[in-house]
């Protein structure tokens, strides 16, 4: 990675406790370029994983022994699976890493859209604070939506951290949807904030949200046909 990019940073983590770091997510290399830099700033990098990839003889062994945090994807268990997750952030002292995108930005322009609620109610349900950091730069070296990569040495690569998030005002709502919802929209407008310090840009008002576009998280397009007359698309 060093040899990839030039890391230019700006802000630092809290050196102890548990924290999650919430980033833009841009590129496919996004995860090894931030798990790099947080490394390079004195944490240890972990991430939420699908919990079925535990269960792959040598990967499922070596994500447990990297302290990586197992989640089941299905809408039933998501709320347990992020109680559980949030118990042993606080249990480790962990740092883990968490896309509030849950995929790559289907924005135009590559501002964060609109983002999944697991990072908060990870931080909620244990009072754990969110961290903010946008980086820019990574989608030279593998640009977005292109399985391929640009041998581009020491690319300039800017990585910003935020100061921690005040969601004090949604303390005890863990299982508001509202509350949810409000503090999701929070976390993405201070990642975008440090990215327009970044960018020297001004970002869209308003989040992109993927299905106003058509499309579905993942950028695929939606069926009206699969759609129920009695329930709105968002």
């Amino acid at each position: 990675m060093s040899a990839l990019y030039k890391y230019e940073f700006k802000g630092t983590l809290p050196p102890t406790g548990p924290v999650i770091l919430a980033p833009n997510h841009y590129s496919d290399i996004d995860p090894v370029v931030v798990g790099w830099g947080v490394w390079r700033l004195g944490r240890l990098p972990r991430f939420m994983a699908k919990a079925s990839l535990f269960k792959i003889p040598v990967v499922g062994w070596l994500l447990h022994r990297s302290g990586q945090i197992p989640v089941e994807r299905e809408r039933g268990k998501a709320k347990q699976a992020s109680l559980s997750a949030a118990k042993k952030l606080v249990e480790n002292d962990s740092l883990v890493i968490i896309y509030p995108e849950g995929t790559l930005t289907r924005e135009p322009d590559g501002w964060p859209m609109r983002g999944k609620s697991g990072a908060v109610r990870i931080a909620l349900a244990e009072n754990i604070p969110i961290v903010p950091v946008a980086t820019w730069g990574a989608d030279a070296v593998v640009p977005r939506f292109q399985k391929k990569f640009v041998p581009r040495w020491r690319t300039p690569l800017q990585f910003v951290v935020g100061e921690p998030i005040d969601l004090s005002e949604y303390e005890g709502q863990a299982h508001s949807r509202r509350a949810i919802e409000a503090a999701t929209n929070k976390v993405m407008v201070e990642i975008t904030k440090l990215l327009e310090e970044i960018r020297g840009e001004q970002a869209p008002d308003e989040l992109y949200d993927p299905v106003k576009h058509g499309q579905t998280e993942f950028g695929m397009p939606i069926d009206p046909k699969a759609q129920s007359p009695e329930e709105p698309r968002a």
